[in-house]
């Protein structure tokens, strides 16, 4: 195989992953709501109630695949898409006995996919007036068909595909194997595959474990966040100039923060340290799976004030040791690697981040950082809503928006900021703000907007710049 070859089959990777994390980021929020009422009022919960903890069944086997294929028919057709994904979904749902995650990322895009064919041969055929009636007719019939064939086709295969995935993990767990699961892992995130690994598949088997056992320790393997506090905790203690200082700060947005991309131009710098985070995540792992610890629900992003709320009842002590064991271990043999390290590393951060961006806009299917065209500066006046986006508009987007609001509300300037995914960056969005890779499809979704590229979310010139601008 040769390397076009390969990168391509990389990029296509990243691109499932981003496809696949597109339909769980939306709803996290939905899936932590399921996993607090789960860890407080179940039988074994914190605060046992019969009547709240009968919300936990319905929204596990109804709710959460219904939002998922929702979401993943929106992505393929916009509100049509996510209808009919909803539609369809229903019947994977009621032809299986388990919560059909896996089911609904299937046939939500597919059914979303199948209208979107059909609107698409009778655009600018339909005779005036009957626009209303063919598009509400096309999706029920569609739809409807498409529910049958997954109430008794779809859905008893996925069934069985699920059962078989389950019986895996069960194996790796009771067999004491479930650590060698970090040895793909953990190189994963470093070349952003961790979507497709972590929404494709631990994902829907962990929320099948809550189900029936309680809580999952599926959760913990790709989240923890002890592997890469070790490798930044090392850097701060033997690394040199840049890498040593920009350290402490990476450590709290990596630790508290939940944002893990910020370690990974640490290893990058020194591809050797990659051994680091594996041995970490494996001893990590192997200490969760030996005190029995486990999460009621996804704890997104990876931060250990995530944990936190999601550690179910006496599971404390076995959470925290999984992440200090990996953490000490993460730290122990990172540190042995810089000692003997040749390279200068005090020179390495930038081109190691230049290097984790191109890495990361190959994932997103840009492989050339966006040019910076030519376009209309609007004037102060023209400006009410500044927008940050990002892909998933949770981690990045978030740090950079928190950080301009403050710098707006402090020169009283009356603008609004917020942070969006960038499928959802809205119509009345007057500036726009991406990092420089995403740039392109920011103007494709709000080509009105005023776009700004950056390349560092966390500290940018333009933030300075735009407030100074904005406050004359």
């Amino acid at each position: 195989m040769d390397t076009t070859e390969s990168a391509g089959i990389k990029v296509f990777v990243q691109r499932f992953g981003r496809f696949l994390s597109g339909m769980f980021m939306p709803n996290i929020g939905a899936f932590i709501a399921w996993g607090l009422i789960t860890a407080l009022f179940i039988p074994t919960g914190w605060f046992p109630n019969e009547s709240f903890a009968s919300l936990v069944d319905p929204m596990i086997k109804f709710l959460l695949p219904l939002l998922i294929g929702y979401t993943g028919g929106k992505i393929i057709h916009d509100v049509r898409g996510g209808v009919i994904g909803a539609v369809v979904t229903m019947g994977v749902i009621v032809g299986a006995d388990i919560p059909m995650f896996l089911g609904a990322m299937i046939v939500g895009p597919l059914s979303a996919w199948v209208l979107k064919k059909f609107d698409q041969s009778v655009e600018g055929k339909i005779p005036a007036g009957f626009e209303m009636l063919i598009n509400n007719f096309s999706l029920g019939i569609f739809g409807g068909g498409m529910a049958l064939i997954a109430f008794k086709g779809i859905g008893p295969i996925v069934q069985s595909i699920s059962n078989v995935l389950a019986a895996g993990v069960d194996f790796l767990i009771n067999t004491g194997l479930l650590p060698l699961a970090n040895l793909i892992i953990e190189p994963a995130k470093v070349l952003f595959l961790n979507n497709a690994i972590n929404h494709g598949i631990l994902g829907p088997l962990a929320l099948e474990q809550v189900h029936t056992a309680g809580k999952s320790i599926i959760y913990m393997l790709e989240s923890n966040p002890g592997p890469g506090l070790g490798i930044l905790l090392a850097y701060w203690l033997f690394g040199k100039g840049t890498v040593k200082q920009s350290a402490p700060g990476a450590v709290i947005i990596h630790f508290f923060g939940g944002i893990h991309e910020i370690y990974f131009p640490y290893i990058l710098m020194n591809p050797r340290l990659i051994l680091a985070v594996i041995g970490g995540g494996m001893a990590g792992t192997f200490t969760f799976s030996l005190l029995g610890a486990g999460l009621v629900g996804a704890p997104s992003p990876g931060s250990i004030l995530a944990y936190l709320p999601l550690t179910p009842k006496g599971g404390y002590i076995a959470m925290f040791s999984g992440v200090i064991v990996a953490a000490l271990v993460s730290f122990l043999i990172a540190s042995l690697l810089l000692k003997t390290s040749k390279s200068n590393a005090e020179d390495d951060l930038e081109v190691a981040t230049t290097k984790m961006k191109e890495m990361k806009a190959s994932s997103k299917g840009s492989a050339v950082p966006a040019a910076s065209a030519e376009q209309t500066v609007k004037s102060k006046e023209d400006v009410n809503k500044i927008v940050f986006s990002c892909d998933a508009g949770m981690g990045s987007s978030a740090m950079g928006a928190s950080i301009l609001r403050k710098k707006i509300n402090a020169a009283g300037v009356p603008v609004t900021v917020i942070n969006t995914a960038i499928n959802d960056i809205p119509d009345d969005a007057d500036i726009v703000i991406t990092h420089k890779t995403l740039t392109d499809r920011a103007r494709m979704k709000n080509p009105n907007a005023e776009h700004i590229s950056i390349d560092n979310f966390l500290k940018s010139p333009e933030y300075d710049v735009l407030v100074e601008r904005l406050s004359k």
